[in-house]
């Protein structure tokens, strides 16, 4: 399994941006479908965004599609959020997930089989 570490998070006003990044360990990171979740408190966790092992297919959930941007690089071991007009319900704690290999982008948490320890983003009003 491939190991995943999030940082970027903290807090913003209604509007503003956060990159969040999540760091992989390993050298098979590249063929690893990846994806955001966030769980708000006393919330269950919800699929964010999601992108393939190749890159070229992304798949996001409703209320962030226009906002949102999940991108990896491949290079670096390492998937980005880039939340951009961000408004108080995103506030939750953010997870990176590593899925199935050679897998397409999935927003089902079954396939994924790795996450990291979440970075907090809290947006005010």
């Amino acid at each position: 399994q491939v190991q995943l570490v999030e940082s970027g998070g903290g807090l913003v006003q209604a509007g503003g941006s956060l990159r969040l990044s999540c760091a992989a360990s390993g050298r098979t990171f590249s063929s690893y479908a990846m994806g955001w979740f966030r769980q708000a408190p006393g919330k269950e966790r919800e699929f964010v965004a999601a992108i393939s092992w190749t890159g070229d297919s992304t798949t996001y959930t409703d209320s962030v599609k226009g906002r949102f941007t999940i991108s990896r690089a491949n290079a670096k071991n390492t998937v980005y959020l880039q939340m951009n007009s961000l408004k108080p319900e995103d506030t939750a704690v953010y997870y990176c997930g590593a899925a199935a290999p050679f897998g397409s982008a999935t927003m089902d948490a079954r396939d994924f089989g790795s996450w990291g320890q979440g970075t907090q983003v809290t947006v005010s009003s």
